[in-house]
């Protein structure tokens, strides 16, 4: 029996362009708490780590500044937890499928390559988000930032997953947008597909990579590669 090919994805940026959605939650917790609101382009640099770290690095960044840093972490707390009940309740209004995802999802089913997620976003956000915009079902499994005792960029994030799908580490992708997913794959030696224009502040030059891509039209090319090793 020949092993069938692995496909992990980021979630944020990756599968999903969720920054206007995350950017109304992010602006609903700084306005209640006094802090300066953001933009799209802003939250984009600032995904990639979880809720906590997005609004962390929003207000260090501001405290920094403006009054040295917040130590209270009853008030951190409390913004995060506003945080993720605000874009719970929101969480596919604005959000949208990156282009060519679906026709990529349907092409790999059909191909009959194994597909899983993972990403730091918790998993009940992520699985409920997946469902809302309708494409749960072509994924095997769904990892968050909460299913296991660690998260990316750890390996075992990746390599967990794979060995839960009962695929094989070498006959694995994974494809993200940010330095968090390079260097998560890069530790678990599995080829990394890149997306342009990630949620990151990273240039593309500055992020490991094996490929490069701009969406997901015509992505198969990239994949045939490794369907039939």
């Amino acid at each position: 029996m020949v092993q069938k090919l692995t496909i992990l994805f980021d979630l944020d940026g990756t599968l999903i362009d969720t920054a206007p959605d995350l950017m109304n939650a992010h602006n609903h917790v700084m306005k209640r708490f006094g802090y300066e609101t953001k933009s799209t382009d802003d939250i984009r640099k600032l995904v990639g780590k979880g809720a906590a770290s997005l609004i962390g690095r929003s207000v260090w960044g501001q405290a920094k500044k403006e009054f040295g840093q917040i130590n209270d972490q009853g008030i951190k707390k409390e913004m995060v937890n506003e945080f993720i009940d605000f874009y719970g309740k929101n969480i596919a209004v604005e959000s949208k499928l990156v282009n060519g995802v679906l026709e990529f999802l349907n092409w790999a089913k059909k191909n009959n390559i194994s597909m899983g997620v993972c990403t730091n976003k918790q998993e009940y956000l992520a699985v409920d988000l997946l469902r809302q915009i309708k494409i749960y079902d072509y994924f095997e499994y769904v990892a968050g930032s909460n299913t296991f005792d660690y998260c990316k960029p750890d390996p075992r994030h990746l390599t967990n997953v794979i060995e839960i799908m009962q695929g094989d580490i070498n006959k694995s992708l994974m494809i993200g947008d940010s330095e968090t997913d390079a260097e998560s794959s890069k530790a678990a030696g599995i080829p990394f597909i890149l997306l342009e224009n990630g949620y990151t502040e990273k240039k593309v030059s500055e992020i490991n990579h094996d490929y490069l891509i701009k969406d997901f039209v015509d992505i198969e090319v990239i994949v045939n590669k490794y369907l039939n090793h």
